[in-house]
């Protein structure tokens, strides 16, 4: 069983169909690619995914439970995060701050015991550092964890927005465009971080990005959609040579 499956997934724009049928299973472990030109159905996709979006028709399952009607903070417990394209962090807290908002979400304590600093209330907040500081540290970021979010380049932005996802200790990570606005060797330091991401925490990921060398590096198996349907789809090496593939990006007199 794949721990996402996606079936017959369509979502229609008055007379434009942003997805048409799309089928998809992603299964433990693995740094799943999708592609494609600008308009394709890939932020679509990733929305109907995270719960903003709802379907006109179709099916989505997350460990063989359907999910398609459920809030995005519920699929967020369920073990689903998400990154965004355009930076969503808390520009004013700082790097450490960041990546302790979600593990305290999580935490079994309430306002009760935070007010009156309950041995549980200590006790949460102590496991909320050592958690961030854990993953500051998987991520380089450790130098910068007292700096404030928006102070920092946006290559290192990015990869504290790549924490804070972690820091809700997902089962799968949906990463839009998380090489956007990376000069090539953030890219390939990013590359390097996402492997080791998931050989430590062993998360399963769905990654959305234009920059093909990172696609090609990191990803396992890649979907590649155009103008909603599905296209293509294998391997790196088996989509790179794809025909339909070339003519969706490069066109057809090109192709």
């Amino acid at each position: 069983m794949a721990l996402l499956e996606v079936e017959n997934l369509s979502v229609r724009f008055g007379g434009v169909n942003a997805l048409d049928d799309v089928s998809l299973g992603v299964h433990r472990g693995e740094i799943f690619g999708l592609i494609g030109p600008n308009g394709a159905g890939k932020t679509t996709l990733f929305n109907c995914l995270s719960g903003t979006l709802r379907p006109d028709k179709g099916r989505i399952a997350f460990e063989g439970d359907e999910i398609g009607r459920l809030r995005p903070y519920r699929r967020a417990q369920l073990g689903i995060a998400r990154t965004f394209q355009n930076l969503q962090l808390f520009r004013g807290m700082t790097v450490l701050e960041n990546l302790m908002l979600p593990v305290d979400a999580r935490a079994r304590r309430g306002m009760f015991a935070d007010a009156l600093r309950l041995p549980v209330a200590r006790f949460e907040e102590g496991r909320a550092v050592e958690h961030a500081r854990a993953i500051l540290h998987l991520l380089r970021l450790a130098d910068v964890a007292d700096s404030p979010a928006g102070d920092l380049p946006v290559g290192v932005q990015r990869r504290v927005e790549l924490g804070r996802a972690l820091a809700l200790r997902p089962k799968l990570l949906l990463l839009d465009e998380p090489g956007a606005g990376l000069d090539t060797k953030e890219t390939a330091e990013l590359a390097r971080r996402l492997l080791e991401v998931r050989e430590r925490f062993e998360i399963t990921m769905l990654l959305v990005d234009h920059d093909m060398a990172l696609v090609m590096r990191v990803c396992d198996y890649i979907h590649v959609l155009d103008f909603g349907r599905l296209i293509s789809s294998g391997s790196p090496d088996h989509v790179r040579e794809d025909p339909q593939v070339v003519r969706a990006y490069l066109g057809e007199e090109v192709a």
